[in-house]
């Protein structure tokens, strides 16, 4: 067990403490307390970054904390979390710690605070997040943090079968961190994560969807495949390993699906439902895969089928409605071919909306670009002759929803039409007739259109 006190474990490095921050640990100092910048923030602070977050760590109970700031908040008294506001933005103080025995596989059963630093940061999940800093005693670093910082490493702190076992979600962080800072996983730490991936199930769905969101939304969602090699995506992705596997014999592709997959949330922008839609979006092909004579491989139908496995995914992981509705409806359509027409455009933009529609195109190209160089520079000039049109149509201002269509549903009744059902399919009649040939949108000869339909129905 390294001491507190062995000297190349400790440094005088310089990091630049948040007034506040200061404030708060010279005020614990004061009162004969140790206290200490701790965990994320001081990885970041190593790796140039700006922290987020400060969190500080100090020997004080949650009582002596307490009666020494005016204004605090209980946020986590019972694990000794106690936040101390600071002109009106709160600091997490937390007194050191030592965690008893985990019964869930998330939290332990007791905690038992502790005057020793060393025991506190020895709980805790990787080397990386296990460093503290003060003014006065510089960087204490007594599991090689700085070193694996140096070195590009993820490594759980002491025994890792022992850190996963109090927590498993641990697991699936040594992706996202690695994912987040482009690091590898230490040898011991993944053989760890590979013996023990099944126990991730019983970490809750919203913890597990916030952290796969944080890895897909990093600079290295390649990482990814990390998780199909260590058997967590088993847990709670298995179409995902099943498409890792599945090879893709067709001139339009040079990867196996689940190595496509990743390639196309490498090639778009991270915002979510993107990178979402790109992890969804050929999940389905496994399912469909069929060979010619020729052994040429096809898919008929995987995007619809893609979609289910979104829909019933996202449910599972608890994603919101609205991130859902994107990612289904891009997923279904992500294989049409758009043919680059002001037709073809309209009808589409009418039918996805101007959003989801430009949405739609940039998940189009980054599955071209994780394609094969087969017809690549075809595809993407259409594409590109596509996004060209929908900009036109958009700033023509055509008329692409009932909302801008020049007559409504009190037209309608005043010539007569039955209130019901009957004007709803009207409306949507005109509205395609526009969508055809724009010019149409004018009121009089919409009005006259409507009439002819009444005088047809009336004469069947």
């Amino acid at each position: 067990m390294h001491s507190l006190r062995d000297n190349d474990k400790r440094s005088m490095i310089e990091i630049q403490l948040p007034k506040q921050v200061k404030n708060i640990i010279n005020a614990l100092q004061a009162k004969g307390y140790e206290a200490y910048a701790v965990g994320g923030c001081i990885r970041d602070s190593l790796l140039g970054k700006e922290p987020h977050d400060w969190d500080i760590t100090t020997s004080a109970l949650p009582a002596e904390v307490k009666s020494i700031f005016a204004h605090t908040i209980d946020t986590g008294i019972r694990h000794g979390t106690v936040t101390v506001m600071q002109h009106g933005e709160g600091y997490e103080v937390t007194t050191y710690r030592i965690d008893g025995e985990y019964e869930d596989g998330r939290h332990p059963r007791q905690v038992t605070f502790t005057r020793s630093l060393q025991e506190d940061l020895k709980r805790r999940d990787f080397t990386i997040n296990a460093m503290a800093y003060n003014e006065s005693d510089g960087l204490v670093d007594l599991f090689g943090g700085r070193e694996d910082l140096g070195s590009g490493i993820i490594r759980a702190v002491g025994e890792a079968r022992e850190r996963f076992a109090e927590d498993a979600l641990r697991m699936l962080r040594a992706v996202r961190f690695a994912a987040q800072l482009g690091f590898e996983v230490d040898r011991d730490t993944a053989e760890a994560i590979t013996d023990l991936a099944d126990t991730l199930s019983r970490i809750s769905a919203e913890r597990i969807r916030s952290e796969l969101e944080k890895l897909l939304l990093s600079d290295h969602p390649e990482k990814l495949e990390l998780c199909s090699r260590y058997g967590l995506t088993r847990v709670f992705l298995p179409q995902f390993d099943e498409a890792m596997t599945t090879e893709q014999n067709n001139p339009h592709h040079c990867y196996t699906v689940g190595r496509h997959i990743i390639e196309s949330i490498c090639h778009i922008r991270p915002q979510r439902s993107l990178r979402l839609t790109m992890l969804f979006h050929d999940l389905g092909k496994p399912a469909c895969r069929t060979t010619d004579a020729n052994g040429i491989d096809h898919f008929k139908g995987h995007p619809e089928i893609s979609a289910q496995i979104a829909a019933a995914e996202m449910r599972n992981l608890k994603f919101d409605n609205a991130a859902t509705g994107d990612v289904i409806a891009l997923t279904r359509a992500h294989d049409i071919r758009i043919e680059p027409t002001e037709k073809s455009v309209r009808r589409l933009l009418a039918g996805l909306g101007e959003r989801r529609f430009f949405m739609l195109l940039e998940v189009q190209e980054a599955d071209i670009l994780a394609q094969s160089m087969y017809e690549r520079k075809e595809k993407l000039e259409r594409l590109h002759q596509v996004r060209q049109l929908g900009e036109e149509i958009i700033a023509k201002k055509d008329c692409l929803s009932l909302r801008e269509l020049a007559v409504k549903g009190a037209d309608l009744m005043a010539m007569g039409y039955p209130k019901g059902p009957k004007i709803g399919r009207e409306l949507g009649l005109l509205l395609e007739r526009v969508i055809e040939e724009p010019s149409l949108n004018e009121r009089e000869i919409l009005l006259r259109m409507a009439a002819a339909d009444a005088q047809q129905e009336a004469n069947i």
